[in-house]
């Protein structure tokens, strides 16, 4: 998945915050309804500019920051 074809900022859309290209959802949108339980239908339903591929997209977008950055979390116990 090209996420780079479906996803872009601009720093007058959102406040530069990433979208999906030609629209004004923004990637944590779809991401946060994702998390919620939604499907990917149900999020193209409610969001018509949006495409499964997007979707997908956000996906990827989400994965690569998870590779290259570092969020510090609780320390748990071992798994």
């Amino acid at each position: 998945m090209d996420w780079k074809a479906h996803i872009s900022s601009n720093p007058n859309v959102c406040h530069g915050k990433a979208c999906i290209r030609g629209t004004r959802v923004m990637v944590s949108v779809i991401l946060d309804n994702l998390a919620a339980g939604q499907t990917t239908e149900e999020i193209v339903n409610s969001y018509p500019s949006v495409r499964a591929d997007d979707v997908a997209a956000a996906m990827a977008y989400a994965a690569e920051l998870a590779r290259e950055r570092v969020v510090a979390t609780p320390l748990g116990a071992a798994a």
